[in-house]
């Protein structure tokens, strides 16, 4: 995976930032980055959007799963969730084309648990069109016919090739990555460098640190 954000990214020999990383206490450049150019977000009073730049066969996702869907729901009379899947082959990504027909059908929050747990658990590859296509209609409760004419429409199609330049305005190369209210990035292996942990566990909850105090920031401004 291109510059993937491992949970294990830390290392002895990094140079810690100068400012003082704390998780509750984030500071722009150590723990986040602001954008450059702030995105509109799909939101609308006091809710916060925050966006998970993921990939079905990223481990660190898979990793961060269980416990910001946990946190996602625990806020979620001030958060409105969504995520992107980063397209790490192009254009033409079959994972990403596989999330975005999934999301035209209104299925990829019923099967993403089911998606990564074939990828990760069962190792069963999906990284081309036709090993996802096999898959899904085998194993997803798919009609082949209607995910094939969703697969191949205009709409997904169309957001399919605009991903790669998605990603690139969100200042994303690798996952996962969070952006909260369309302007603040941050990633586990962020935290996990700037903080000097290389516990899973104790990076996850650094992390989802780092996301309350991100949303607490961006509320303050609605």
């Amino acid at each position: 995976m291109r510059r993937s954000l491992r949970f294990a990214l830390v290392a002895a020999s990094l140079v810690a930032g100068t400012a003082f990383a704390s998780p509750t206490n984030p500071q722009n450049g150590v723990e986040y980055v602001t954008l450059a150019a702030p995105q509109p977000v799909q939101t609308v009073g006091k809710k916060v959007e925050v966006i998970e730049f993921f990939a079905y066969h990223c481990p660190a996702c898979y990793a961060l799963e269980a416990p910001l869907i946990e946190w996602a729901k625990k806020n979620a009379d001030k958060v409105n969730f969504r995520r992107i899947h980063l397209p790490f082959q192009g254009a033409n990504d079959p994972e990403a084309h596989l999330f975005l027909t999934l999301e035209a059908m209104g299925k990829e929050a019923e099967l993403h648990p089911k998606i990564l747990n074939a990828v990760h658990v069962q190792r069963v590859r999906l990284m081309k069109d036709d090993q996802i296509i096999d898959w899904v209609t085998k194993n997803g409760g798919v009609d082949k016919a209607k995910f094939m004419e969703t697969w191949n429409s205009f709409g997904v199609v169309t957001k399919l090739r605009r991903l790669p330049q998605t990603g690139a305005t969100y200042q994303v190369s690798g996952t996962p990555t969070l952006i909260v209210d369309g302007k603040y990035q941050t990633s586990p292996g962020q935290v996990a460098e700037k903080l000097k942990i290389n516990d899973r566990n104790q990076i996850v909850q650094a992390h989802l640190q780092v996301l309350d105090a991100l949303v607490a920031k961006a509320a303050a401004t609605k």
